[in-house]
Protein backbone atom coordinates (compact mmCIF):
# COMPACT_ATOMS: atom_id res chain seq x y z
CA UNK A 1 0.00 0.00 0.00
CA UNK A 2 1.29 3.75 -0.96
CA UNK A 3 0.63 6.99 0.37
CA UNK A 4 1.52 9.80 -1.95
CA UNK A 5 0.65 13.23 -0.98
CA UNK A 6 -2.55 12.14 0.50
CA UNK A 7 -2.85 9.29 -2.08
CA UNK A 8 -3.93 5.60 -0.80
CA UNK A 9 -3.27 3.11 -3.42
CA UNK A 10 -3.09 -0.19 -3.02
CA UNK A 11 -3.65 -3.29 -5.54
CA UNK A 12 -5.17 -7.17 -4.26
CA UNK A 13 -2.42 -8.10 -2.52
CA UNK A 14 -2.70 -5.19 -0.08
CA UNK A 15 0.47 -3.91 -1.71
CA UNK A 16 1.69 -0.88 -3.71
CA UNK A 17 1.25 -0.37 -7.56
CA UNK A 18 4.64 -0.70 -9.20
CA UNK A 19 5.99 2.28 -10.11
CA UNK A 20 7.07 3.07 -13.14
CA UNK A 21 7.44 6.53 -13.68
CA UNK A 22 7.41 9.32 -10.16
CA UNK A 23 8.71 12.74 -10.01
CA UNK A 24 8.91 16.25 -11.69
CA UNK A 25 12.16 17.75 -13.20
CA UNK A 26 13.85 20.80 -11.09
CA UNK A 27 12.49 24.02 -11.24
CA UNK A 28 8.95 25.41 -10.63
CA UNK A 29 6.73 24.00 -12.90
CA UNK A 30 4.22 22.81 -10.57
CA UNK A 31 3.27 19.71 -12.09
CA UNK A 32 4.84 16.17 -11.09
CA UNK A 33 3.28 12.88 -12.27
CA UNK A 34 2.58 9.46 -11.11
CA UNK A 35 3.12 6.94 -13.57
CA UNK A 36 1.49 3.35 -11.98
CA UNK A 37 1.16 -0.48 -12.53
CA UNK A 38 -1.73 -2.16 -10.89
CA UNK A 39 -2.19 -6.34 -10.60
CA UNK A 40 -5.15 -8.07 -9.87
CA UNK A 41 -7.47 -4.85 -9.23
CA UNK A 42 -6.67 -1.25 -7.86
CA UNK A 43 -7.91 0.94 -4.95
CA UNK A 44 -7.15 4.77 -5.05
CA UNK A 45 -8.50 7.28 -2.53
CA UNK A 46 -7.56 10.80 -1.91
CA UNK A 47 -7.96 13.94 -0.64
CA UNK A 48 -5.08 16.03 -1.66
CA UNK A 49 -3.67 19.42 -1.60
CA UNK A 50 -3.06 19.01 -5.61
CA UNK A 51 -5.09 18.68 -8.21
CA UNK A 52 -5.25 15.36 -10.09
CA UNK A 53 -6.04 14.01 -13.42
CA UNK A 54 -6.15 10.57 -13.73
CA UNK A 55 -5.87 8.83 -16.62
CA UNK A 56 -6.56 5.00 -17.97
CA UNK A 57 -3.48 3.95 -19.88
CA UNK A 58 -4.32 0.27 -20.00
CA UNK A 59 -7.25 -1.86 -21.75
CA UNK A 60 -10.52 -1.63 -20.25
CA UNK A 61 -11.07 -2.39 -17.26
CA UNK A 62 -14.65 -2.18 -14.68
CA UNK A 63 -14.37 1.01 -12.39
CA UNK A 64 -16.40 2.23 -9.46
CA UNK A 65 -15.64 5.92 -8.84
CA UNK A 66 -16.72 8.18 -6.62
CA UNK A 67 -15.91 12.53 -6.07
CA UNK A 68 -17.53 14.30 -3.49
CA UNK A 69 -20.18 12.24 -3.11
CA UNK A 70 -21.12 11.70 -6.61
CA UNK A 71 -20.69 8.33 -8.15
CA UNK A 72 -20.29 6.55 -11.56
CA UNK A 73 -19.73 2.80 -12.59
CA UNK A 74 -18.34 2.56 -15.91
CA UNK A 75 -15.99 0.74 -18.49
CA UNK A 76 -12.93 3.59 -19.42
CA UNK A 77 -11.10 3.28 -22.27
CA UNK A 78 -7.74 4.31 -22.70
CA UNK A 79 -6.97 7.80 -22.77
CA UNK A 80 -10.07 8.37 -20.42
CA UNK A 81 -9.60 10.82 -17.51
CA UNK A 82 -10.78 11.81 -13.81
CA UNK A 83 -10.26 15.19 -12.27
CA UNK A 84 -10.39 15.55 -8.81
CA UNK A 85 -9.50 19.39 -7.37
CA UNK A 86 -7.69 19.81 -4.35
CA UNK A 87 -9.31 18.85 -0.96
CA UNK A 88 -12.34 16.71 -2.41
CA UNK A 89 -12.61 13.47 -1.83
CA UNK A 90 -12.24 10.96 -4.03
CA UNK A 91 -12.18 7.08 -4.30
CA UNK A 92 -11.59 4.87 -7.02
CA UNK A 93 -11.57 0.84 -7.06
CA UNK A 94 -11.24 -1.20 -9.91
CA UNK A 95 -11.88 -5.50 -10.46
CA UNK A 96 -8.54 -6.00 -12.65
CA UNK A 97 -5.40 -5.23 -13.40
CA UNK A 98 -4.73 -1.49 -14.49
CA UNK A 99 -2.50 1.05 -16.00
CA UNK A 100 -3.02 4.24 -14.73
CA UNK A 101 -1.08 7.68 -14.65
CA UNK A 102 -1.81 10.95 -12.75
CA UNK A 103 -0.70 14.30 -13.62
CA UNK A 104 -0.78 16.81 -10.26
CA UNK A 105 -0.79 20.26 -9.70
CA UNK A 106 -0.34 22.94 -7.44
CA UNK A 107 -3.48 24.93 -7.29
CA UNK A 108 -1.56 27.98 -7.57
CA UNK A 109 0.43 27.42 -10.79
CA UNK A 110 -3.55 26.70 -11.94
CA UNK A 111 -4.73 30.18 -10.50
CA UNK A 112 -1.63 31.87 -12.07
CA UNK A 113 -2.58 30.39 -15.51
CA UNK A 114 -6.07 31.36 -14.99
CA UNK A 115 -5.11 35.26 -14.46
CA UNK A 116 -2.99 35.33 -17.20
CA UNK A 117 -5.80 33.68 -19.27
CA UNK A 118 -7.93 36.32 -18.21
CA UNK A 119 -10.05 33.76 -16.24
CA UNK A 120 -9.23 35.08 -12.79
CA UNK A 121 -10.83 32.57 -9.95
CA UNK A 122 -11.40 30.03 -12.82
CA UNK A 123 -12.75 26.76 -10.82
CA UNK A 124 -11.28 23.07 -11.64
CA UNK A 125 -14.30 21.12 -13.05
CA UNK A 126 -14.64 17.86 -10.91
CA UNK A 127 -14.99 14.53 -13.89
CA UNK A 128 -15.80 11.14 -12.94
CA UNK A 129 -15.25 10.55 -16.67
CA UNK A 130 -13.95 12.20 -19.66
CA UNK A 131 -12.00 11.96 -22.56
CA UNK A 132 -9.07 14.89 -23.74
CA UNK A 133 -6.35 13.27 -26.38
CA UNK A 134 -4.53 16.42 -26.38
CA UNK A 135 -4.48 16.47 -22.53
CA UNK A 136 -3.27 12.85 -22.57
CA UNK A 137 -0.99 13.05 -25.19
CA UNK A 138 0.83 15.98 -23.19
CA UNK A 139 0.52 14.04 -19.72
CA UNK A 140 2.49 10.61 -21.56
CA UNK A 141 5.17 13.07 -22.60
CA UNK A 142 5.54 14.24 -19.17
CA UNK A 143 6.10 10.46 -18.30
CA UNK A 144 8.11 9.71 -20.97
CA UNK A 145 10.64 12.55 -19.79
CA UNK A 146 10.20 11.18 -16.62
CA UNK A 147 11.55 7.75 -16.64
CA UNK A 148 14.30 8.66 -18.96
CA UNK A 149 15.58 12.00 -16.25
CA UNK A 150 14.65 14.70 -18.23
CA UNK A 151 16.21 13.98 -21.72
CA UNK A 152 15.00 17.16 -23.14
CA UNK A 153 15.99 18.75 -19.61
CA UNK A 154 13.73 21.44 -17.36
CA UNK A 155 12.79 23.72 -19.72
CA UNK A 156 11.36 21.50 -22.42
CA UNK A 157 9.37 19.72 -18.95
CA UNK A 158 8.53 23.61 -18.14
CA UNK A 159 6.78 24.06 -21.12
CA UNK A 160 5.12 20.66 -21.33
CA UNK A 161 3.82 21.20 -17.97
CA UNK A 162 2.32 24.51 -18.95
CA UNK A 163 0.77 23.29 -21.50
CA UNK A 164 -0.81 21.12 -19.63
CA UNK A 165 -2.07 23.34 -17.50
CA UNK A 166 -3.18 25.80 -19.44
CA UNK A 167 -5.30 23.00 -21.53
CA UNK A 168 -7.09 22.21 -18.12
CA UNK A 169 -7.97 26.37 -17.66
CA UNK A 170 -9.05 26.13 -21.51
CA UNK A 171 -11.55 23.47 -21.65
CA UNK A 172 -11.61 22.43 -17.70
CA UNK A 173 -12.38 25.23 -15.79
CA UNK A 174 -16.07 27.09 -15.34
CA UNK A 175 -15.58 30.66 -14.56
CA UNK A 176 -17.64 33.02 -12.26
CA UNK A 177 -20.12 34.92 -14.53
CA UNK A 178 -19.57 38.24 -12.51
CA UNK A 179 -16.36 38.68 -10.21
CA UNK A 180 -16.95 36.93 -6.67
CA UNK A 181 -17.28 39.52 -3.42
CA UNK A 182 -13.45 39.71 -2.49
CA UNK A 183 -11.74 39.04 -5.85
CA UNK A 184 -9.39 41.44 -8.03
CA UNK A 185 -11.58 41.94 -11.47
CA UNK A 186 -9.99 41.17 -14.62
CA UNK A 187 -9.86 45.15 -14.66
CA UNK A 188 -7.85 45.80 -11.62
CA UNK A 189 -5.15 42.65 -12.79
CA UNK A 190 -4.88 44.68 -15.77
CA UNK A 191 -4.34 47.72 -14.08
CA UNK A 192 -1.90 46.38 -12.14
CA UNK A 193 0.17 43.85 -14.46
CA UNK A 194 0.49 47.01 -16.74
CA UNK A 195 2.28 49.11 -13.84
CA UNK A 196 4.58 46.24 -12.66
CA UNK A 197 5.48 46.00 -16.48
CA UNK A 198 5.97 49.89 -16.96
CA UNK A 199 8.05 50.02 -13.71
CA UNK A 200 10.38 46.69 -13.83
CA UNK A 201 13.38 48.65 -13.90
CA UNK A 202 12.50 50.54 -10.69
CA UNK A 203 11.55 49.26 -7.29
CA UNK A 204 8.12 48.22 -6.78
CA UNK A 205 6.10 48.20 -3.32
CA UNK A 206 3.26 46.55 -2.41
CA UNK A 207 1.45 49.57 -0.96
CA UNK A 208 1.33 50.69 -4.23
CA UNK A 209 -0.11 47.95 -5.64
CA UNK A 210 -2.91 48.20 -3.27
CA UNK A 211 -3.59 51.26 -3.72
CA UNK A 212 -3.84 51.03 -7.25
CA UNK A 213 -6.18 47.70 -6.47
CA UNK A 214 -8.31 50.52 -3.72
CA UNK A 215 -7.65 48.41 -0.92
CA UNK A 216 -5.25 48.24 2.22
CA UNK A 217 -1.85 46.68 1.62
CA UNK A 218 -3.16 43.45 4.13
CA UNK A 219 -6.48 42.96 2.48
CA UNK A 220 -4.29 43.70 -1.12
CA UNK A 221 -2.05 40.53 -0.41
CA UNK A 222 -4.98 37.91 1.02
CA UNK A 223 -7.06 38.60 -2.16
CA UNK A 224 -3.97 38.37 -5.08
CA UNK A 225 -2.97 35.83 -3.39
CA UNK A 226 -6.44 33.76 -3.61
CA UNK A 227 -7.62 35.02 -7.35
CA UNK A 228 -3.85 34.97 -8.71
CA UNK A 229 -1.81 32.24 -6.72
CA UNK A 230 0.80 33.96 -5.58
CA UNK A 231 2.04 36.95 -3.29
CA UNK A 232 1.87 40.30 -5.46
CA UNK A 233 5.80 40.27 -4.74
CA UNK A 234 6.58 36.66 -6.23
CA UNK A 235 3.71 38.09 -9.45
CA UNK A 236 6.71 40.96 -9.99
CA UNK A 237 9.51 38.52 -10.01
CA UNK A 238 7.19 36.42 -12.38
CA UNK A 239 6.67 39.67 -14.73
CA UNK A 240 10.61 40.24 -14.46
CA UNK A 241 11.58 37.00 -15.04
CA UNK A 242 9.48 37.03 -18.19
CA UNK A 243 10.34 40.04 -19.58
CA UNK A 244 14.41 39.15 -18.91
CA UNK A 245 13.71 36.03 -20.85
CA UNK A 246 12.45 37.48 -23.90
CA UNK A 247 15.02 39.96 -23.65
CA UNK A 248 17.93 37.07 -23.25
CA UNK A 249 16.18 35.49 -26.50
CA UNK A 250 16.17 38.56 -28.20
CA UNK A 251 20.26 38.47 -27.80
CA UNK A 252 20.72 42.52 -27.88
CA UNK A 253 21.83 43.24 -24.57
CA UNK A 254 24.15 41.67 -21.76
CA UNK A 255 22.75 39.82 -19.03
CA UNK A 256 23.83 42.87 -16.39
CA UNK A 257 21.97 45.04 -18.66
CA UNK A 258 18.87 42.78 -18.88
CA UNK A 259 19.04 42.16 -15.12
CA UNK A 260 19.19 46.34 -14.68
CA UNK A 261 16.55 46.70 -17.06
CA UNK A 262 13.73 44.34 -15.57
CA UNK A 263 14.62 45.44 -11.99
CA UNK A 264 16.87 42.40 -10.30
CA UNK A 265 19.88 43.32 -8.20
CA UNK A 266 22.37 42.04 -10.42
CA UNK A 267 23.02 39.51 -13.24
CA UNK A 268 23.76 36.70 -10.13
CA UNK A 269 20.03 37.93 -8.98
CA UNK A 270 18.89 36.81 -12.38
CA UNK A 271 20.51 34.01 -12.23
CA UNK A 272 19.72 32.33 -8.88
CA UNK A 273 16.10 33.39 -9.81
CA UNK A 274 16.42 31.40 -13.11
CA UNK A 275 17.49 28.58 -11.47
CA UNK A 276 14.95 28.67 -8.82
CA UNK A 277 12.20 28.86 -11.42
CA UNK A 278 13.23 27.42 -14.71
CA UNK A 279 15.83 24.76 -12.98
CA UNK A 280 18.56 26.32 -15.78
CA UNK A 281 21.34 28.40 -15.63
CA UNK A 282 20.70 31.82 -17.69
CA UNK A 283 22.66 30.78 -20.57
CA UNK A 284 20.13 27.73 -21.22
CA UNK A 285 17.65 30.63 -21.68
CA UNK A 286 18.64 31.73 -24.58
CA UNK A 287 18.02 29.08 -26.26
Amino acid sequence: MMGTDDMLLAQRDGGSPMTLAAGSAPGESGVSVLSMRFRGSAHFSATTRQHLVWFQSSRQTPFHCRIAGRALRHQPTVGSLAICPAQVDATADAEGSVDAMVVMIDPNHLALAAAEESALCATLIERLSGYDQALFDLGRELVIECVGHYPSGPLYWNEVASNFIFALVARHTSRPARPTRGSLGKDVLDRLRDYVLSHLDEPIEVATLADIAGRSPFHFTRVFVRCVGLTPHRYIVHLRMRRAIELIRDGRMGLAEIAARTGFADQSHLSRWARRIHGVPLTQLAA
